[in-house]
């Protein structure tokens, strides 16, 4: 295949990824079929199954493209941030404004679904957690790491690295998790500095 044949089919994939994100987001999973992904493309149903065999994979594929944009969005943020305080604040801030942003979006996608739906969407949610807790595992990390190179943080013995770690993905997680039953009704900016002086306060020199 050459190049530019690789590089329309990534950009048909795209396409179809975004037009099913569209349909999902507006009628929910259970009312979208592939003849409704394909019409929204302008192809045919048959054109799609050169890239996807049924909807669950278009619905996979689409689950998988928001979570790796909300993890780049992350990294990015935190990449930018100057100071070890400056990127767990980053983190914490941009975490919990991508979960109010997105929760819609996958909200929506449950909407009506039936139990075999649901059964698949739970199982892809498994993967995907796993996915999440090894990348931000590994983003976490090495803000604590840089930090103890700055001489921002003391020094962490390396049998402690991974509780340190696990503490801080399950504390954000929680709190995401309970500002999603309250509807994000809290303002984030000082949630994330709180959030932000307590690994201070506990890592900090």
């Amino acid at each position: 295949m050459t190049a530019n044949a690789t590089i329309k089919e990534a950009l048909m994939q795209e396409q179809i990824l975004q037009a099913a994100k569209q349909l999902f987001t507006v009628h929910g999973f259970a009312k979208v079929t592939m003849d409704d992904v394909a019409k929204a493309v302008g192809k045919g149903r048959s054109s799609l199954y050169y890239y996807y065999t049924n909807r669950n994979e278009i619905f996979d594929a689409v689950v998988n493209m928001e979570i790796n944009e909300t993890l780049s969005t992350v990294e990015k943020a935190v990449d930018r941030a100057e100071t070890v305080e400056a990127k767990f604040t980053a983190y914490c801030r941009v975490k919990l404004r991508l979960a109010k942003e997105k929760g819609s979006f996958f909200n929506a996608l449950e909407a009506g679904m039936d139990a075999e739906a649901l059964t698949h969407f739970n199982k892809t949610k498994v993967g995907l957690r796993e996915l999440i807790m090894k990348r931000e595992s590994a983003l976490l990390t090495r803000i604590v790491q840089e930090g103890i190179k700055s001489r921002e943080l003391a020094r962490i013995e390396k049998s402690k690295m991974d509780n340190l770690i696990f503490v801080l993905l399950s504390s954000l997680h929680g709190l995401k998790r309970i500002m999603h039953i309250e509807r994000h009704t809290r303002d984030i900016e000082p949630i994330a500095a709180q959030f932000t002086s307590l690994i201070m306060r506990g890592l900090g020199k």
